[in-house]
């Protein structure tokens, strides 16, 4: 079995501070407890329309943390920082600005020049690249001809019908053991949560893990108790 990294999103860590504009929750501080914790790296989603994620944070993230994975489209602005920041990793992946969230994989299915030359020249940066594709052969098949590495299945379809049915869980063991088959390391992640995760987990080709919301999610309650009582003795300890 393939050891297994997990990876923190920490884009909705962002998406509080961006709601507010000022500099709190602060996705750096995020990113060093979250290795405190065990992760073996942080995710981050660098959006066309910066909803979350700015590019001061990718500035201050990328000497800070260990291991930095880069989610990306194929905008040229964004493709120079990451050039220029050489994250370990970079993960190219679909964008919408109307999308709440990424959709699906890449299109695969036509030629690309442009994510041609975004694998190129992130290649040529040294960073390793990764395609987010949907675990169809086909799909597979196009990045293994592109010459990337690695590949993350998109575990949408998953995430939203696992409670029903195991097709989608039987999609992606099909899909990693065909990506592993081919020589590409895989990788999964989009909707996994505390209650579905472990299925995924357990597919013997998986590599990397990318998690982000149902973590921030839980983050906002468990750490809620100790956050309140600080507040409390600060605001209390004012007044003696």
């Amino acid at each position: 079995m393939t050891p297994q990294r997990l990876y923190i999103n920490i884009d909705h860590v962002a998406t509080v501070r961006q709601a507010r504009r000022t500099d709190e929750p602060d996705p750096l501080e995020a990113a060093r407890i979250a290795e405190a914790a065990g992760a073996d790296g942080i995710t981050v989603h660098l959006r066309e329309d910066r909803r979350h994620i700015q590019d001061h944070d990718v500035e201050r993230l990328a000497p800070a943390v260990r291991v930095l994975n880069l989610e990306l489209a194929t905008s040229h602005d964004i493709l120079a920082i990451a050039c220029r920041l050489r994250p370990y990793q970079s993960t190219i992946v679909p964008e919408r600005r109307e999308e709440v969230t990424t959709e699906g994989g890449l299109d695969l299915t036509r030629p690309n020049s442009r994510l041609r030359d975004t694998i190129r020249r992130l290649e040529e940066t040294g960073t390793r690249v990764s395609l987010f594709i949907d675990p169809e052969p086909a799909a597979l098949d196009a990045a293994k001809d592109l010459g990337v590495p690695a590949v993350e299945l998109h575990t949408g379809r998953y995430a939203q019908t696992w409670r029903q049915h195991d097709d989608a869980l039987d999609e992606l063991r099909r899909a990693a053991r065909h990506a592993a088959d081919m020589g590409l390391a895989v990788h999964a992640g989009h909707g996994l949560t505390y209650q579905n995760v472990a299925p995924v987990a357990a597919i013997p080709e998986l590599e990397e893990l990318n998690i982000g919301h149902s973590v921030v999610s839980r983050a906002v309650m468990a750490g809620m108790r100790a956050a309140v009582r600080d507040m409390v003795h600060l605001v209390r300890d004012a007044r003696r």
